[in-house]
């Protein structure tokens, strides 16, 4: 959170707190002709289980909230305030947060450079002191609190059924059996040349010679001489 952020959430959290709720933390982002103050709210500690924000929660805080605003004046000039539940992409906001989420992975946003970036994202490893022990790239990170500008919950969306489970890997299947070649009866050369034979006589078509003028006809029996005495 931002100094300005801080000092608006430390002024309104005893107000929340008093609606039976928690003030978890504050967003303020200022811009030219009106700036946007953002505030998330959530049920107790001790009612997580039960029960979670509500539109009717959200109405009770921006109307209780607006009035101390009106009377304190920490913003000047005109601005737009928003209440709002955390979502499944919780913000966190508080070492104490950081904390009560260990175990998860969050989305982290540094002042500063640290290691050559300022995006991070790995699990929530433990506390230490004023500083955030990750999980990132397989190797742990330190970070001090003071130096994280936003940090968000990544939620496991596997395990709340907006993602497919992720495919397990099988045991290889076999290899198919290659077909044995097909083998067939050696046939012999005489048969080879019928065969030849048989399908040359049913694929061409045989002509009959052409008849020579004068010839006689073959199938006439020749003329007898006669024979000397």
């Amino acid at each position: 959170m931002s100094d300005k952020a801080k000092q608006i959430a430390n002024l309104l959290s005893p107000t929340v707190q008093a609606l039976g709720l928690e003030l978890l933390g504050a967003e303020y982002l200022p811009a030219p002709g009106s700036a946007t103050l953002r505030l998330y709210i959530d049920v107790t500690e001790a009612e997580r289980d039960t029960r979670i924000v509500n539109i009717e929660d959200c109405e009770a805080v921006s109307r209780e909230v607006s009035a101390q605003l009106d009377v304190e004046d920490p913003i000047t000039g005109n601005y737009t305030l928003e209440v709002s539940s955390p979502g499944i992409e919780r913000p966190l906001f508080t070492l104490a947060q950081f904390a009560r989420h260990q175990g998860e992975s969050a989305k982290v946003v540094l002042r500063l450079p640290q290691e050559g970036r300022r995006r991070l994202q790995g699990q929530i490893v433990r506390i230490e002191g004023n500083s955030i022990v990750f999980q990132v790239d397989n190797a742990e990170m330190t970070v001090a609190f003071e130096n994280v500008d936003k940090a968000r919950i990544m939620p496991d969306w596997v395990a709340l059924g907006f993602a497919p489970q992720p495919k397990k890997a099988g045991p290889a299947k076999p290899a198919a059996a290659k077909a044995a070649p097909k083998k067939t009866a050696p046939v012999k050369k005489a048969a080879k040349k019928a065969i030849k034979k048989k399908l040359a006589g049913k694929s061409a078509s045989k002509k009959p010679a052409p008849k020579q003028p004068g010839q006689a006809k073959t199938n006439q029996p020749a003329a007898k001489r006669p024979r000397a005495e």
